[in-house]
This record gives C-alpha cells, sequence and structure tokens, in this order.
C-alpha cells in the first residue's frame, strides 16, 4: 500500500510539470513529462548536458507508440514483440507533436518499455509518455541505486521512486530503424546476436555512450536551408537592407531593426523557457524562405552552455561575408 502511494505521489508531480528519478531494469531514469518541453529543458539544466541529445522516452503500454511515432516498421514490431519490456530502444520516424527538445530537432524519437513494474505503473499513472535520460549529473557513472541518485542529484529533483537495485545494470540496446536497415546505435541489455536472430543482419554503429546519436555529434548540425550567423554586428545590418532577414531573439529585442521575422526564445529571458523554444522557433524561421538568419546569443551559463553550443552548430560553416561579423 505504502509503494502504491508514494508512486501516485511521484505520477502527480510529472502531472505538474516536475521531475522525479525512477528506476528501470538497467538504470535510474531522470523523468519529465515527453510532452512538456519546460520539464524536458529542467530534466537538461539538472542533468548538466553541454548540449542537447536526443532522449530517451518510456512508455508503458505498446498503444503508446500511437502518440510518438508515425509508422513502426515490420522488424521493429518483431523485436517489440520479444523484448519489450525490456532493455531495448528502437529509433523510429517521430509524429510532429513530440516537442523538439526531445529529439534535439531530429525527425525520430527514441522509444522503449522498461521492465519494472513500479516505473509501468508510474508511467501509466502519468498519463503521459516520459522521458529518461540516466539520473546522474553529465559525465559521471549512471546509478543502479536510488541512493546513487541521491548523492549525485541531491535536492535538484523533486522525488525519488526507489525500486531497490538495477537488474541489469547497464544501459538499454539502441536499434535505429530510420534508414533502410536497422543499425546498432548503442550496445546494452540486449545482446546483438538475439537481436539478429530475429530480423536477421544489423548495421553497427557509430556509437554514442550517452544515448542514441544525432547530426548534433557532428560539427555543424542541422539540415537547414538558410544560413544562420551567431557572430555578427549591429552596426554592419546596413549591408542587409535589400535580404529577407530573421531574427532568433533570446528576450524581446530592445532595438528597433527592420526584420522580415523576429522569434523570441523567452521574453522574460529565462534560459529554461528558451531552450524549451529553440528547436521550434528555428525551424519556423527556416520555413520562411528567408536569406539569412541573425541569432543572439544567451549568457553561457546553466542551460545557456547547451543553447550556445547548438547555435555554434546551426552557424558553423554557413555564412563567410566577414563584413557582416562582430569585431
Amino acid at each position: 500500500m505504502k509503494q502504491d502511494k508514494l508512486i501516485h505521489q511521484a505520477a502527480e508531480i510529472i502531472k505538474k510539470g516536475g521531475i522525479v528519478a525512477f528506476p528501470t531494469e538497467t538504470v535510474y531514469g531522470l523523468g519529465g513529462d515527453a510532452f512538456n518541453p519546460m520539464a524536458v529543458a529542467r530534466v537538461f539544466e539538472v542533468k548538466g548536458r553541454p548540449s542537447f541529445d536526443p532522449l530517451i522516452v518510456h512508455v508503458a503500454e505498446n498503444y503508446d507508440l500511437v502518440q510518438l511515432v508515425s509508422k513502426v516498421p515490420p522488424d521493429a514490431q518483431k523485436l517489440i514483440e520479444r523484448f519489450w519490456p525490456g532493455p531495448l530502444t528502437v529509433v523510429l520516424l517521430k509524429r510532429d507533436n513530440v516537442p523538439d527538445i526531445v529529439t534535439a530537432g531530429l525527425p525520430t524519437v527514441a522509444v522503449r518499455m522498461p521492465r519494472h513494474p513500479m516505473t509501468l505503473k508510474f508511467i501509466e499513472l502519468s498519463g503521459s509518455p516520459i522521458v529518461g535520460p540516466s539520473a546522474n549529473p553529465f559525465g559521471y557513472l549512471s546509478p543502479t541505486t536510488a541512493e546513487h541518485v541521491r548523492d549525485q542529484l541531491g535536492d535538484q529533483i523533486d522525488f525519488i521512486l526507489d525500486g531497490g537495485h538495477c537488474e541489469v545494470g547497464v544501459e538499454s540496446t539502441i536499434v535505429s530503424f530510420f534508414e533502410k536497415r536497422p543499425k546498432l546505435l548503442r550496445p546494452g541489455g540486449v545482446p546483438l546476436e538475439e537481436i539478429e536472430s530475429i530480423i536477421g543482419k544489423v548495421e553497427i554503429g557509430p556509437f554514442h555512450e550517452e544515448g542514441p546519436p544525432a547530426a548534433g555529434m557532428l560539427p555543424r548540425h542541422y539540415a537547414l536551408r538558410t544560413p544562420v550567423l551567431l557572430d555578427w554586428s549591429e552596426k554592419n545590418i546596413d549591408n542587409l537592407r535589400d535580404k529577407r532577414i530573421g531574427f532568433l531573439a533570446f528576450q524581446e529585442p530592445k532595438s528597433f531593426l527592420k526584420f522580415t521575422h523576429i522569434e523570441v526564445l523567452s521574453k522574460k529571458g529565462d534560459l529554461r523557457e528558451a531552450a524549451a523554444n529553440l528547436f521550434f522557433a528555428i525551424r519556423q524561421l527556416d520555413a520562411l524562405n528567408l536569406d539569412l538568419i541573425l541569432a543572439e546569443g544567451v549568457p553561457e551559463a546553466g542551460l545557456g552552455r547547451a543553447i550556445m553550443d547548438r547555435l555554434r552548430r546551426a552557424s558553423r560553416n554557413r555564412f563567410t561575408d566577414s563584413s557582416l561579423r562582430s569585431e
């Protein structure tokens, strides 16, 4: 009865936009509502990640996939039927309603169903799929007990759901079905040999220890149509009077420069809100057939480091007019 009360308490915190550490058979996860961008931004904030990597979304029922993915290929379905619940993550084409901060702006989402009865009940009662990177600060060992979580994160999170020691102790195996052939992106709790015994030969790597690999691993991120310039000077804007220019602002712009369109990440200058809005804002500007996007930098503290990491990746090698760069 006490355990049921704790699970209900954890689920209510998720519903209110809080974050909860929860047990799985692999490691403890740091959970937030996958459809609440502000909660997801706080997960990144607590972990202290230097960039926004795609997060694995945890579900309690196969039906929950309908909320997240646009289709499930036959080979993916075979693995789901064999290994869920369990330490297997599948990467599939996402639905448009999945927040970009969850997927780092990529067209895919990574999903798994953990094999832990307490957590399955927790996700079900939360009423939403739950993001769940490992519940540790970036660069630290993944926690396999609630005590590990307390030692590493202390009072930075709202609740720790104690489910005992993790059974498997290593992260889930990740298989992507985005390309023509299935690809192993991370070895983990389900051996490759067992996967290949069901769906045949699987391509290998590259591996990324923190989670599903992304274009964000490369120096230049995104397949944007519009060049992005981060390093620019306001006094040089006159050089662009005949251009369609978009402005990605951190806060409400104080100057009244003439831009074709402005996207504001956070009117009040809140880094968590800015992080939650980043990918959507960039996507909005890129869809407007602009000649150039000028981006405003943000303070490089907390989530600001991750925001600047992504802006630099978006802007790198895309624009070469030195007359527009700040001195």
